[in-house]
Formats: C-alpha cells, sequence, structure tokens
C-alpha cells in the first residue's frame, strides 16, 4: 500500500513535491478508509484536477518513472516475478527552466507497506545514471529502522539484513541496485520489494497505442468479474474473447434469446475503453495492487467513471488496499458525495513557472478556515477559490477583444 511519494527537479516541478495517501482527520467516508494495526489509515483512491499545462501529468509520470527505473531492467533480463506487468516506461527528465535545476539529478522516494513491513525507497537519478540510492525497512508499527543497503554512486553499503561476502557490490551505474539484487540473488526483503514495484499497473490514456491495447485474462474469476461490472454500468455485455482469424476482439450479446456478435471497433469508444481497462482494475482489486491512470476520465460517461472509483472505495469489494491514483477534467465527479477532501487534489502552475500540487484539504479560506465538507466543490472550484484556476474567466479578456 503506497503511504507517500514525494519527488524533486522532474519534469515541471522544481521544489520538493508530496503526494500523500496517510488520511488526515475528518469524518466523511472513513468506513471507505484502508485501516492497518497500528491505526494508520490511508486512502483508497486520489485524483488530481488542474488546468492543462499544470502538471498533472507529470505528477504521475514522476511515479511511473521511478516504478519502471526500478521494474524495466528486471523484467528486460526476463526475471520479472509478475506474469506480466503493465507499466509505462518514462524516461528521467529534470526542471528545464532553471540552469541549476538541468544540471542537477531528480529525485525520488516512496515510501510504502507490504504484508507486515514498511518500507522507504529512495533513487536520484541523473542523466539515467544513479546519484544516490537506499532501502531501509521497519514492521509495521515499530520504531526502530533497518537499513538493507546505501549506495553513493559506486560505493555500496549493505545493511545487516543482507551484509555476506558472496553479494556483489559492483554494478552498473544505470541500474538501480534494488534490481541488480532481484535478478542475481534471492533475498526475501530484496523480492518482497521487488514484487511491490512489479505489481503496480501505470498506464496513460493519452497514448494512442494505449488506448487501443485490450489487456485479457486467463483467470476466469477476473474475466466474470469483468462482465458483471459491464453488465452492472448498463452495457448489456455477455462474452468477449480475441476472434484468430480476424485478429481482433468480439463482444457477444444476447437478444430476445438470440446471440449477436460486434467486432471490437464496432464498439463506442467508453465501451472499448472499459473492456480494455476493467480486466486490469478488478485484478488489482483482486490482489490489493496500486493503479496509476493519467487521463481516466477520457471517452467515459460520469456514471461510469463514478462506478470504477466506487469499486475502489467499497471495503467489500476492494478487500485487500488496493488504491487508484488518476487524473480528470470532469467536474461532475469533483463532489462531496463522491471524495474526501483529502482526496481531492490539484496541481497548478504557481509564480516561477513551476508545477505544485496540494490537497483540497489543505485549502484555507478568507476566514483561515478549511473549505467545508458541505461545500460544492466543482462550483468553487471553476470559480476560481482553490487556486487550479481553469482559466474560464479569461476566456474573453482583453487580449481577446
Amino acid at each position: 500500500m503506497l503511504c507517500q511519494f514525494t519527488f524533486k527537479n522532474f519534469r515541471s516541478y522544481k521544489e520538493e513535491t508530496v503526494l500523500d495517501f496517510r488520511a488526515t482527520a475528518i469524518p466523511e467516508f472513513k468506513e471507505s478508509l484502508i485501516n492497518d494495526t497500528d491505526g494508520t489509515s490511508l486512502l483508497p483512491v486520489e485524483v488530481v484536477y488542474g488546468p492543462n499545462g499544470g502538471g498533472k501529468s507529470n505528477l504521475l509520470m514522476a511515479l511511473s518513472c521511478l516504478i519502471s527505473a526500478v521494474s524495466g531492467p528486471v523484467f528486460d533480463m526476463g526475471k520479472a516475478r509478475e506474469k506480466s506487468v503493465i507499466q509505462e516506461r518514462v524516461d528521467c527528465s529534470p526542471y528545464m527552466l532553471d540552469e541549476e535545476s538541468r544540471n542537477q539529478p531528480s529525485e525520488f522516494e516512496v515510501f510504502f507497506r507490504e504484508n507486515r513491513t514498511e518500507y522507504r525507497y529512495n533513487l536520484s537519478l541523473s542523466d539515467n545514471t544513479i546519484a544516490h540510492e537506499s532501502l531501509y525497512w521497519k514492521s509495521v508499527g515499530g520504531k526502530k529502522t533497518g537499513v538493507v543497503f546505501e549506495r553513493r554512486q559506486s560505493k555500496i553499503e549493505l545493511g545487516s539484513s543482507i551484509n555476506k561476502t558472496s553479494i556483489n557490490k559492483e554494478v552498473n551505474p544505470k541500474m538501480p541496485y534494488l534490481s541488480f539484487l532481484a535478478i542475481n540473488y534471492d533475498i526475501p526483503v530484496i523480492a518482497e520489494v521487488q514484487n511491490w514495484f512489479e505489481s503496480c499497473y501505470t498506464i496513460n490514456f493519452a497514448n494512442p497505442s494505449v488506448d487501443r491495447t485490450v489487456y485479457l485474462t486467463q483467470d476466469p474469476r477476473i474475466y466474470e468479474k469483468s462482465i458483471q461490472a459491464l453488465n452492472d454500468m448498463g452495457i448489456a455485455v455477455n462474452d468477449f474473447y480475441f476472434d484468430e482469424e480476424n485478429k481482433t476482439l468480439v463482444t457477444q450479446r444476447t437478444i430476445n434469446g438470440k446471440k449477436y456478435e460486434l467486432f471490437y471497433d464496432d464498439e463506442s469508444a467508453g465501451t472499448r475503453k472499459l473492456i480494455a481497462c476493467l480486466p486490469l482494475i478488478i485484478k488489482a482489486l483482486d490482489e490489493g495492487r496500486l493503479t496509476v491512470i493519467d487521463e481516466l476520465d477520457a471517452k467515459l460517461h460520469p456514471k461510469l467513471l463514478r462506478y470504477v472509483i466506487s469499486l475502489f472505495k467499497n471495503k467489500t469489494v476492494n478487500r485487500k488496499g488496493a488504491q487508484l491514483l488518476f487524473t480528470s477534467h470532469d467536474l461532475s465527479t469533483m463532489k462531496n458525495t463522491v471524495f474526501r477532501r483529502d482526496e481531492i487534489w490539484f496541481a497548478a502552475e504557481n509564480s516561477d513557472h513551476g508545477s505544485e500540487i496540494y490537497s483540497l484539504y489543505e485549502i484555507r479560506n478568507e476566514d483561515n478556515e478549511r473549505i467545508k465538507a458541505t461545500l460544492a466543490f466543482d462550483k468553487q472550484y471553476l470559480e476560481g477559490r482553490y487556486g487550479a484556476d481553469p482559466y474560464l474567466s479569461n476566456i474573453l479578456s482583453e487580449g481577446w477583444e
């Protein structure tokens, strides 16, 4: 389960930026929270709003960059522990609007929990070369932090849990040491961390090739639940399969007792998107995975988007602590009936032309009070009260006269 992601000097983000999945002490939707044994509560969903160019996609790309930096080498060597790794490959690129920043490394830190252990992994990349890397652990609820390894350029120091003479400390400067250990050794702590990285889904529906990709499953349970979800959303499909002869997906419906089939391209764009991504979403819920999706709302009716959100917020469905992070322009779901205030985030350009993020919970009004949970979030956002101004008021500014 993701607790917190921190990064600095990546694309449009110059300063240190923190995305927090730890729930704040607010009353709304408490029943949907992911509660751990030490009393920590984590959010099942976070959504990022903001204007075009504000940094929404770059925020998700920063997390995708870290995940793919670790998973990519292991997958390429054929040593991935997951049967299929569904992740967007993202190259590391620093903030370019500053002479100092463009020559500094991009820094990433992810803080997550797996089983009964809490991990903190740091990675600094400069021109895709490792400048710094470290992995720490502690038991959930514990106070003592242990070192797994620490790396400064070519110098690597091992913690007591893996400090053996047989472990090689010479590694390619462009390969994360975590990936190197996962490829070459069978070390339980490394395997657990690597499994978490490989289990994350990162999908960018702004990429045309991704938008045309269908994720089929051999698992009958995932397939049946996907059909059920489609039916729940009013899409009366009772089967879909890959037609080897025509090299395309075929959907099947039964109308008045007679079966009818359609090629995938004959379905609506929204139906195609749901058929493409629902098996992944169902699998994520079934196994407790982190799912990161850019432009999840594109081509989806607001009610269908709300249904997908509700799956992650329903503890009967989401029993293993799956989490969803996505970007959206769909204000019809920016409601207090859909999200907690700490689940709504904004990405916007600051006065220095860099991106920054903040949650709705962090915003204060004119009286220095927090935004109330009873307000119309979408209306106030359109009025520009949350800072990430969707610039509607500027459409007919003086420059257009």
